[in-house]
């Protein structure tokens, strides 16, 4: 029997199978295909979805909305100021009533339990376009990326430098963990991931054959990789305050190119975006003014270097985000 996921949400990989995973890559993949010729995939035409964003972004938004449209669907945007979810109305009082309107809800905000309210009332499937702890559209996004360079990863090590245990590492090790992927967390030991997700994650580590290492030496981290991931150093609604903090903790795992010359030569790096890699944002500016650094989680020779993928990684949020609304409504 096919794997079916029809009704399904999608909060966290965790609730995932491999399978499961497998299936949205590999539709994904036939989606770029089509979406590369010009191949018409109104597949969910007449449907409708809404986008709920409590946190401002570029890619997720447009992810879904091209998604969504090159499937055929109409798509409402909310930011925080459109809606009354969690002022006049509750959380699942807006649920009931956006599931009474719409086939399917995005959500980009903070808690993991909004977005779990979400599909717990509305009725209808619900996608988690991030949380303060799971970022899981970006997974697919990830792997499908990888898939790309090398076929496939299983046995493959991906290392994530810098704060692991914000929303993207968290859901590298839960993605890597399902998949057979050997995934390393890289930072200062007071930033690794909680003891809980790293204990389920070693489970499903079991099943696949992957291993989960955690170690604040940037040797460890890199011997052997073939992908190197960083993220930003602060994430959306943490204090400003924390930078100072934050850069003297994490500069050390900051990816630069002899960070990436202790990889190995076809490694390639990753980056969810955006990123501090020069002074060309008003936020990277501030930083070299007030702390001298030209730029942060990645310098701009990498970023910009033939190992870079980023940019191709930001396109595949598109396709696998089109995978993941299309099985889920079709």
């Amino acid at each position: 029997m096919g794997v079916d996921v029809r009704g399904r949400s999608f909060l966290t990989l965790l609730d995932y199978s491999p399978e499961e995973i497998r299936y949205l890559l590999d539709l994904a993949k036939e989606f770029k295909r089509m979406k590369h010729a010009g191949t018409l995939h109104e597949y969910l035409r007449g449907k409708q979805v809404v986008l709920l964003f409590e946190k401002t972004s570029t890619r997720t938004r447009c992810a879904f909305e091209v998604a969504a449209r090159d499937l055929g669907m109409g798509v409402t945007f909310l930011d925080p100021g459109s809606s009354q979810m969690g002022k006049k109305d509750s959380l699942a009082d807006t649920a009931k009533v956006l599931g009474r309107m719409f086939d399917g809800i995005e959500y980009r905000g903070f808690a993991q339990k909004t977005v779990e309210d979400l599909a717990k009332y509305s009725g209808v499937p619900v996608w988690n376009g991030l949380t303060d702890d799971f970022h899981p559209t970006q997974m697919l996004a990830d792997i499908m990326t990888c898939e790309e360079e090398f076929g496939d990863m299983r046995g493959r090590k991906l290392t994530f430098f810098g704060d692991a245990r914000n929303n993207v590492a968290n859901s590298l090790m839960v993605v890597c963990s399902k998949l057979g992927i050997n995934f390393c967390a890289c930072g200062p030991k007071e930033l690794m991931p909680a003891d809980e997700l790293v204990e389920k994650c070693r489970e499903a580590a079991k099943a696949s054959g992957a291993e989960i290492i955690l170690t604040d030496d940037i040797r460890k981290g890199a011997q052997d990789a073939d992908v190197l991931y960083t993220d930003i150093w602060l994430s959306m609604g943490e204090p400003a305050e924390l930078w100072e903090s934050r850069i003297k903790l994490l500069r050390p795992y900051q990816v630069n190119a002899e960070l990436m010359k202790m990889a190995k030569l076809s490694a390639i790096f990753l980056h969810c975006l955006p990123s501090f890699h020069d002074r060309e944002t008003t936020i990277g500016e501030e930083i070299y003014q007030k702390f001298g650094l030209e730029a942060m989680e990645v310098t701009n020779d990498v970023f910009l270097g033939p190992q870079a993928r980023q940019f191709d990684e930001a396109e595949n949020r598109m396709h696998t985000i089109k995978a993941v609304m299309y099985a889920t409504l079709k």
